[in-house]
């Protein structure tokens, strides 16, 4: 059974910093691609940063230059640290296998960035 438990979101002034950790267990983590997602309020989830094995870490150009996702395989942990966050950035952040069809999310974390 896939588990997924994202940590490290809260509240944050624009222009502050967030760093965000998905721990996965039941997969096999060090062979597959993974992601982090945010879904905003009243919008569909969206795909945000993805790191696919062998590749360069890929970003939605709504987030390039501003977060960076990293993994660490022994631990079965992927982080996404967040620079420069504005108010956009607000939402429930998840992380799951970079891929389309996933059915098993975790709870996600909530990032609210606000003045």
């Amino acid at each position: 059974q896939v588990q997924l438990v994202e940590s490290g979101g809260g509240l944050v002034q624009p222009g502050g910093s967030l760093t965000l950790s998905c721990v996965a267990s039941g997969i096999s983590f060090r062979l597959a691609a993974m992601a982090w997602y945010r879904q905003a309020p009243g919008k569909q989830r969206e795909w945000v940063a993805g790191f696919g094995l062998g590749l360069s870490p890929t970003y939605t150009d709504a987030v390039k230059g501003r977060f960076t996702i990293s993994r660490d395989n022994a631990k079965n942990t992927m982080y996404l640290q967040m620079n420069n966050l504005k108010p956009e950035d607000t939402a429930v952040y998840y992380c799951n296998r970079w891929k389309t069809g996933n059915t098993d999310w975790g709870q996600g974390t909530q990032v609210t960035v606000s003045a």
